[in-house]
């Protein structure tokens, strides 16, 4: 009756079979995602090294580190399986019965079934990860495999710095990577051998069969033969490893722990080859004695008697039992950083002042530079920015050009796109990947002058580019603010979509352009537009119309960056500068071959000693936290800013590390023969070298043993006074003539104050022309130590100080929305002292104009301070109404309303084919109100005038606070009169 029932649903067959396929199913799915994302990389990467022509860049990289991660991944890979493999099959045919064993043959019951796919497994996984970490060390492949000898031997062994630098770092790797090798090797046989009895820890008895014991013996032996060849390499590690005062062997490691290394060797020699013999004799004792006397040697050795040696021979009398190691390090400095040619003179520098004292200065003065590169940006963003989606580069960049007849400084900047600034509405991908595409043209201004109303005096302007520098490829594809990546060309006969210029002198009208150049990738072929669609995450570049036969795609566009990549073994200078070169736009940057392996050479953080003032603003890329102990500036670069070309030049064919990765990379440096005389004009000594070079210089001026280690003679690079941050002054380019010479030079300059003082204690310069022959000259000017010269730290407080600036200051900062702001604080050895230079600029707002404008100059000798609207007035000042030299001033500035900014207004664009407008340009502001008639002449004195407007800022600042509304009008309407009265005074003196 019961069978009358319907049986209850059971699980449905099919529904298992479908949740058991749908999980390999996603597995494989997964697996081929990851290998197509893999082979977009792979080869977008191999397409953009093609279109830079460094293919073998590319392919040198990529055969090198898979080499690399096959080989050492399957030695490591190898291990496991053997170990393990043999591990199972000594496992003893018998195991005694015990409460241990029975515990483990629940695990041996699991484990066998899949034993193979474990081992195997782990084998994988492990392999991955050791040819991945072997992949990464393919630059200290290389260098072993191509390094030259340096022709210079260690002080200690006699051996060639070439070992240190290309061999050294690559068998200490080749070591380490031996002690992994064999650990994991260990512990799989250990746990092999524990699992199938051949190690039984809780069984009366042997607890290891004999088996097992010649397995591990083996092992064990090789790990420690591998001991004895790191005692070996260790011996030369002690003269670039670190200690308390130095980088090198000191005392106690040369004459201690080298003596306790050499005997190691020895040691675990005969260690290994005991647990070697056990292989088969098969018994602990001796090699456990063996083992133990190496780790007593080991800890009395290189442990404890150096430390005796340390704390009763050497700390009693330190400086003489160290003095000759502390002279191979300066030694080894001196040479590794290039410093060891340092001209360090005397000069006893004048602090009085008399008429006509700058007369035999006439290199210096002339050139003196009042735009700061890095407080004048703002006024190229609102004069020469023209429409809202172009941007300079901050700071700017100082350079030469050749005018009428004359090299002067220039501060310059590229005028790049910026795709943040088309307005919210206009924001598509159309706009901003295929019609802003680039910039448009150099701008450069006189660094020693400006106009009359304050602002830059421009050599190179306005789109389209006019000024002094001549015809040149203006169109900026390849700059420091590029977009990640720009779609361009088109067949011929296609109507121009790329925004070029807001106004085409011909037509009057805008104008368009399609790139013709050769610096992207053609993404023509659909093949190539999926790679494409997929890297950057955009379907449009596989659906947009705006896609033809002809496109290219320009990605990768920075100028380091581009460096970078064709030439990863360059450490890349922080400031590229852009210039008008033999009819192109290009990118200069210099680049440094580096080491940390320099025997004796200090080591010092790369990040850390380039770091400065300048370094902190956001636009400029800091060093990488990398320690390093010898640089040279071995690469000068250029990337054309059109078609993308990255050119390396040889730059010092002295350095070994360079000839070495020139055959890695055959054919990868252009000879230093094929720079162009328009180029080498504009070559210059690269900052971050200089800043490495005058770090190691506040130590290492020092060449005598004794003054180093007592550190009395230590310089210091002062903190920039312009900055609220505590950090360094940036050195400063600048055309100076050095007291002795007959002509001023490009030259790259700093100063440095005694450690724990503020005052100067010396000026150091490099000669930065790179067509001078003593290009590289570094010249430090020592003052005596019995002459009090204020350093720029007390400079900036005296200025302050002094009640005429101050006064003066506070007129300039007392209108509504202006603020003051100092510009470098310049030294320059001239007059037979030091004379002091620092500009004052005015940031006032009209409308949305806000910019800085020059308005005073400070300048101090000595104790005299001078103050004026112009440079030529403030030294006349100073050195008793006539300085003896005429500046380049065109005239006095005139405190002058914020003038208009240049442009076309608030015009916008249509874009054709895109239906977007380009963003309006922002407001500028209408020029001040010209007066209808002149004003009546002001009563009393500018003293008066200055007092009643000071008087005026205070009441008002009073009332505001209180909240004295009323109060503070009229506060305002007094000052208003008194800096009107003053005006008045100050144009009729």
């Amino acid at each position: 009756m019961s069978q009358n029932f319907p049986r209850p649903a059971g699980p449905s067959r099919g529904g298992g079979r479908r949740s058991r396929a749908l999980v390999p199913t996603l597995i494989v799915l997964a697996v081929l995602a990851v290998a197509y994302l893999l082979v977009v990389n792979f080869w977008t990467e191999r397409l953009w090294f093609d279109s830079v022509d460094f293919t073998r860049v590319f392919t040198t990289q990529l055969i090198t580190r898979s080499s690399l991660f096959v080989v050492f991944g399957l030695l490591m890979a190898v291990s496991i399986v053997v170990n393990g493999v043999i591990a199972y099959r000594l496992r003893p045919s018998y195991r005694p019965m015990s409460v241990e064993q029975q515990s483990l043959d629940r695990y041996r019951d699991a484990i066998d079934p899949v034993r193979s796919w474990v081992l195997g497994a782990a084998a994988l996984l492990v392999g991955i990860i050791a040819g991945a970490s072997a992949g990464g060390e393919w630059t200290t492949f290389q260098l072993w495999l191509n390094g030259t000898e340096f022709g210079v031997e260690d002080p200690q062994f006699g051996t060639d710095l070439g070992f240190y630098a290309f061999s050294y770092p690559w068998w200490r790797y080749v070591v380490s990577f031996g002690f992994a090798i064999v650990t994991l090797g260990l512990i799989v046989a250990a746990i092999t051998h524990y699992i199938y009895g051949g190690i039984r820890l809780q069984t009366a008895g042997e607890k290891v069969s004999p088996a097992a014991q010649g397995h591990l013996s083996l092992l064990i032996g090789l790990f420690i033969l591998l001991k004895g060849v790191a005692y070996w390499l260790d011996r030369y590690a002690m003269l670039i490893d670190d200690n308390d005062l130095f980088t090198g062997g000191n005392y106690a490691d040369i004459n201690a722990l080298l003596p306790a290394k050499t005997i190691l060797i020895f040691v675990a020699g005969i260690c290994a080859i005991l647990f070697f013999v056990n292989v088969w004799r098969r018994s602990w004792m001796l090699p456990g004695i063996g083992a133990g006397l190496l780790v007593l040697s080991a800890v009395l050795l290189s442990g404890l008697w150096p430390f005796i040696v340390q704390q009763f021979q050497v700390n009693p009398t330190e400086a003489d039992r160290e003095a000759p190691y502390i002279e191979r390090n300066i030694a080894a400095t001196r040479d590794a950083y290039d410093i060891d040619g340092v001209d360090i003179q005397s000069y006893e520098a004048e602090t009085t002042v008399e008429a006509g004292q700058l007369a035999d200065d006439a290199g210096s003065i002339p050139g003196i530079r009042l735009m700061d590169p890095t407080v004048i940006p703002p006024a190229y963003q609102q004069l020469q920015q023209v429409r809202g989606f172009y941007t300079f580069a901050q700071p700017a960049d100082v350079d030469r050009y050749e005018i009428n007849g004359e090299v002067v400084d220039s501060v310059v900047a590229a005028r790049e796109i910026d795709i943040s600034g088309i307005s919210s509405e206009q924001q598509n991908w159309v706009n901003q990947h295929t019609v802003y595409t680039h910039g448009f043209g150099m701008v450069a201004a006189y660094g020693n002058r400006s106009e009359t109303d304050g602002s830059p005096d421009w050599i190179e302007e306005d789109i389209p580019s006019r000024g002094d520098l001549g015809d040149y490829e203006p169109r900026v594809y390849f700059g420091e603010n590029s977009p990640e990546y720009s779609i361009v060309g088109a067949p011929e006969g296609e109507e121009p979509v790329e925004y070029d210029i807001p106004e085409d002198p011909e037509t009057g009208g805008e104008r368009r352009n399609t790139y013709d150049g050769n610096g992207g990738v053609s993404i023509g072929s659909f093949f190539n537009r999926v790679l494409y669609a997929t890297k950057f995450q955009e379907a449009n570049i596989l659906l947009s119309d705006r896609v033809n036969s002809e496109s290219q795609i320009l990605y990768d566009r920075g100028p380091r960056q581009r460096v970078e990549k064709v030439a990863p073994w360059l450490t890349v200078d922080s400031n590229p500068f852009p210039t008008v070169v033999d009819g192109r736009l290009v990118w200069v940057i210099d680049a440094y071959t580096t080491l940390n392996s320099y025997p004796y050479s200090q080591r010092v953080s790369l990040e850390e000693a380039t770091s400065d003032s300048r370094i902190a603003r956001p636009a400029l890329a800091a060093q990488p936290d990398d320690y390093i102990n010898y640089a040279r500036n071995s690469v000068k670069a250029t990337v054309d800013a059109y078609d993308g070309t990255v050119t390396l030049y040889e730059w010092d064919n002295s350095d070994p590390v360079l000839q070495a990765w020139m055959d890695v990379f055959p054919e990868s440096v252009t000879p230093r023969s094929e720079i162009s005389d328009d180029l080498m004009n504009h070559l210059r000594y690269p900052e971050d070298m200089f800043k490495l070079q005058r770090r190691m210089l506040e130590q290492y001026h020092v060449t005598d043993p004794f003054t180093f280690y007592e550190g009395t003679d230590r310089w210091i690079v002062p903190n920039d006074p312009t900055s609220n941050l505590d950090i360094d002054q940036p050195p400063y380019y600048q055309s100076i003539q050095l007291p002795g010479s007959d002509e001023g030079v490009f030259s790259l300059t700093t100063t440095y104050t005694p450690r724990g003082r503020q005052n100067l204690i010396a000026f150091m310069t490099v000669n930065a022309d790179a067509r001078h022959e003593d290009y590289g000259q570094l010249t430090a000017l020592r003052l005596p130590g019995d002459t009090q010269i204020d350093g720029p730290g007390q400079v900036a407080n005296a200025f302050e100080s002094n009640e005429e600036i101050a006064s003066q200051l506070t007129l300039l900062g007392a209108g509504e929305g202006a603020n003051v702001e100092f510009g470098n604080l310049l030294t320059l050895p001239v007059g037979g002292g030091l004379l002091y230079v620092q500009p004052v600029y005015v940031v006032r707002q009209a409308g949305d104009a806000v910019y800085p404008l020059l308005r005073r100059v400070m300048v101090r000798f000595g104790t005299e301070i001078g103050f004026d609207t112009s440079l030529q007035g403030a030294l006349d000042d100073v050195f008793r109404g006539e300085s003896g030299v005429e500046t380049e001033e065109e005239g006095e500035i005139e405190d002058a309303e914020v003038p208009e900014p240049e442009g076309e207004g608030t015009d916008t664009e249509e874009p054709p084919e895109s239906e977007q407008e380009p963003p309006a340009d922002s407001e500028q502001s209408p020029p001040a109100d010209e007066p209808d008639e002149e004003a009546p002449p002001a009563d009393g004195t500018l003293e008066e005038a200055i007092a009643d407007a000071q008087q005026a800022w205070e009441d008002a600042q009073a009332a505001q606070s209180e909240g004295r509304w009323a109060d503070y009008g009229e506060a305002l309407d007094r000052l208003e009169d008194a800096l009107s009265r003053a005006d008045q005074l100050s144009q009729g003196e």
